[in-house]
């Protein structure tokens, strides 16, 4: 899926051999580093040609009045935006008064770098000046885990064939101009073909007022105040200068938008001259920018004082303990292997220093979806952290208990009980303008909940639930209890909950979405379990929870009265469960013949027009199956899947890792690591077109819940730990380290075996495929692993429609004019009135 000369496979590096300036988001992208709290794009340090010139910290964001055309009651009013802070990687070099230009430049050598196992960015050149001498510019940059705030970028100049001047200017750049500044007013392009709503928006006008600005000696400084949000910013950079050449005093100058420090060095034929960036940012959401830069100066300070080395060196082993505990192996599969180690190195640089922040859709590492926190991060991210760095998991749901306030006043606005967390936001207002696909996501607050149950059970950590954790699964499911409703029918009661909107946004505002229901059950259901739980082990606690929340104590009885009776959909005429009560009702999108430019359809049709069909953009009820897999038949799951993968067009990035794992469980292990291949590459080889925008993060999250839950077949139901591996054919072993309670385990799966070895903690009790085994603390099981059988040449797919016929001969057809191309349908009847879409074999 790449370009192999131009990026060549290597396990530990993610490598580019040539520079080309044709894809340079992408490449921006690929090349980012980040800490969780501070991010900065690929860009090349000569701070000139961009896609975007991009540093973003969490959370750091403008607000904006939301324009809605026709308004309406509890319609989100207030957006939010990350804001592009000042640009600190900018060092451009000159020799003889020639500046080192990229895409003009006679590079003989070219190599950038990503180095995975010690975090750090990399950038050999050899440049043949115009003059004809040859100059090895050489750079390392660096976001550092140890310490949240520092940042660190060096380069090293040596002239190697002749003496020369040599100019270095080291400086920091706010590009927001007034004319073309990044922010959020209206979507981008909005009204024109390009438009796309998953790309952040801009504003017209400056947001970033410029408050204090320094320069004394090699030392610079620029700070802000955001104008609607009143947040404000520091950066501060110094410098270190080691060279035996001869150095001019530096000079430069700062103002409101840029700070300079330029360094002229009488440059011998061989002899290096290196000049180390330390850069420091801080952000608040109130505090004074003169308190920001002397935060600032002080972790600079601390970083100068230890020197550069010891900064390279912390970070290298913060990343050995990191890739101790979540490097996942497929020996063998080199290409692969690279692709899983980038995958995983952009979970920690979306969230390891997030600390108690929100894990955006892209991380750090861009503007797409404007900075947003979305529920990806409790189904997709969060358990990768519970299973491998479990603190970071804690932070995140820390997030979210501080926004119980905001969720809160959410759910009254919206008329219910409890707390509504919002469907994306940054600083805990909702910020969807569209509530369809949006607010409508009720199922946000069982994610969160599942997440924290999810947390809970794999690092034990009861003491997280007992004092926050409670707050959120007691409020999530009082929304829930208010939200639905009770009907009864031919003697029986059951639960309801209607105008919702599950994962799938190509379907809204529908009754009884099985994905909500089922997850809302497990809401109601785990939310009863924890109160009683910290009822019988901290009475005094209990008591203060039921004091502060003013808990009835008949409420954990109704909440599991209500999920007994949650309707679940399910067609006895297909044997499938329905996406929603209405969902079969609805004629099928014939996908096969929907050209190829008119994906994703989000961007070529209007809502109304998708709504009206059986598609999906993502795994909807699949993503079901797999959470509350428990719930489930191993029949029902093959039959569900067989029923919803040829109607779903993976328009969503978070699509292709849940198909993986399904069509792993179900048998079709071709099928598992095709998407497992998709959702892989998804950003390496741009298979979305908007990898530009930065990293998708739940993807990556996802790549890792494909290997260890799909390939590996772990399970976690009920908090009893499970395997059935599903390894594909061609690998010929999966390694990857599993945290559990207070173990530490290591699990190996071949074609032959499983094992387990417990590296740190106690005894673990875990099933495989049904089995009970125990590997003891300090040792390990190896257990036999039976033939699991031929794997299934594919899925069965939607027939050529107009070809079938019902039972009695007759033929229905219903051609469906859209903007693009007429869809043939059949609307097969069966005698219950349920619609009935025929499947064959997929042999293709």
């Amino acid at each position: 899926m790449m370009d192999r000369d131009r990026f060549p496979v290597d396990p530990w590096r993610l490598v580019e051999t040539r520079y080309s300036a044709s894809d340079e988001g992408v490449t921006e992208t690929m090349f980012a580093i980040g800490n969780g709290y501070l991010g900065m794009r690929g860009n090349h340090p000569e701070g000139r040609h961009a896609h975007e010139h991009g540093t973003f910290i969490n959370g750091f964001h403008e607000t904006f009045a939301i324009r809605h055309a026709e308004q309406a009651y509890g319609f989100a009013e207030v957006g939010q935006t990350i804001v592009n802070a000042p640009d600190g990687k900018i060092m451009r070099v000159y020799v003889d008064d020639e500046p080192l230009t990229l895409d003009v430049a006679e590079m003989r050598e070219y190599e950038r770098s990503l180095d995975m196992r010690e975090g750090v960015l990399h950038r050999h050149i050899l440049w043949r000046t115009p003059s004809g001498k040859n100059v090895v510019i050489d750079m390392d940059r660096l976001v550092s885990f140890d310490e949240r705030h520092l940042a660190l970028e060096q380069i090293s100049v040596t002239v190697l064939d002749a003496d020369a001047s040599v100019v270095i200017s080291s400086q920091l750049v706010n590009r927001q101009d007034g004319g073309d500044v990044y922010g959020a007013a209206k979507p981008a392009g909005h009204g024109s073909a390009d438009f796309d709503p998953r790309k952040a928006e801009r504003f017209v006008e400056r947001i970033l007022v410029p408050q204090e600005h320094h320069r004394t000696g090699s030392q610079i400084s620029l700070s802000y105040r955001v104008a609607r949000s009143g947040m404000t910013l520091a950066v501060v950079a110094d410098h270190v200068v080691e060279t035996d050449n001869a150095v001019e005093a530096a000079d430069g100058f700062a103002d409101g938008d840029t700070a300079k420090v330029v360094f002229h060095v009488e440059a011998k034929a061989g002899v290096p001259t290196t000049v180390t960036k330390f850069l420091a940012y801080h952000t608040s959401r109130s505090v004074p920018t003169r308190e920001l830069i002397d935060r600032a100066r002080r972790t600079i300070r601390r970083a100068m004082d230890q020197g550069a080395d010891a900064v390279f060196r912390a970070q290298a082993v913060w990343m050995n303990a990191f890739w101790e505990r979540s490097d996942v192996q497929i020996p063998g599969q080199d290409a692969l292997q690279q692709a899983v180690r980038w995958n995983l190195l952009q979970l920690a640089q979306a969230a390891a220093r997030a600390d108690s922040m929100g894990i955006a859709a892209k991380g750090v590492s861009g503007s797409g979806y404007s900075g947003h926190y979305f529920w990806d991060t409790e189904i997709y991210v969060l358990p990768f952290m519970a299973y491998t760095s479990p603190m970071w998991a804690r932070n995140a749901l820390r997030m979210r208990s501080l926004m119980l306030p905001s969720a809160r006043k959410r759910a009254r606005q919206l008329n219910e009980a409890g707390a509504l967390f919002p469907w994306r936001t940054i600083n805990g207002e909702e910020a969807s303008a569209y509530y369809a696909a949006g607010t409508a996501q009720y199922h946000i607050n069982a994610d969160v909940t599942y997440a924290l149950a999810k947390y809970v059970r794999a690092s034990g950590d009861t003491d997280f639930l007992f004092n926050e954790g409670i707050d959120i699964a007691v409020e999530t499911a009082r929304l829930w209890a208010t939200l639905g409703f009770w009907r009864s029918m031919n003697g029986e009661d059951s639960f309801h909950i209607h105008g919702v909107t599950g994962p799938d946004e190509y379907t809204t505002v529908v009754n009884d979405n099985l994905f909500t229901n089922i997850m809302a059950r497990f809401n109601l259901r785990y939310a009863a379990e924890s109160v009683r739980e910290l009822a019988s082990a901290d009475p005094a606690a209990y008591d203060r929870m039921a004091d502060r929340l003013k808990l009835d104590p008949t409420e954990a009885d109704a909440w599991d009265v209500a999920a007994d009776a949650l309707s679940i959909p399910y067609s006895d005429a297909l044997g499938i469960h329905p996406q929603d009560s209405a969902f079969l009702e609805k004629e099928v999108w014939d996908l096969e013949n929907t050209p190829a430019d008119k994906r994703p359809l989000l961007l070529h049709f209007h809502p109304l027009v998708i709504y009206r069909f059986q598609v999906l953009k993502q795994a909807d009820v699949v993503l079901g199956l797999f959470l509350q897999g428990d719930q489930f038949t191993p029949e029902q799951k093959r039959a569900d899947f067989d029923y919803y993968d040829p109607l779903t067009t993976g328009d969503s990035t978070l699509s292709a890792v849940v198909q993986s794992i399904l069509a792993a469980e179900v048998g079709y292990r071709d099928l598992a690591m095709h998407y497992f291949t998709d959702a892989l590459f998804v950003d390496l080889a741009d298979l979305h077109h908007n990898a530009a925008d930065g990293v998708h993060v739940a993807s990556a999250g996802g790549v890792w819940t494909a290997l260890v839950s799909g390939f590996g077949g772990m399970r976690d139901h009920r908090g009893a730990l499970t395997f059935d591996p599903r390894l594909p054919i061609t690998w010929p072993e999966l390694r990857f380290p599993l945290r559990w309670g207070q173990s530490q385990l290591d699990i190996a799966i071949t074609a032959d075996t499983l094992t387990a070895t417990v590296r740190e903690g106690e005894d673990v009790i875990f099933h495989v495929r049904g089995e009970r085994y125990v590997a003891p603390a300090g040792g390990r099981v190896v257990v036999p692993l039976a033939d699991q059988g031929p794997s299934l040449s594919g899925r069965p797919s939607v027939r050529e429609l107009e070809d079938q016929r019902l039972e009695d001969g007759s033929l229905i057809s219903v051609s469906v004019p859209t903007s693009t191309t007429p869809i043939t349908l059949l609307d097969a009847i069966n005698d219950e009135g349920h619609h009935h879409t025929p499947t064959q074999p997929y042999t293709g």
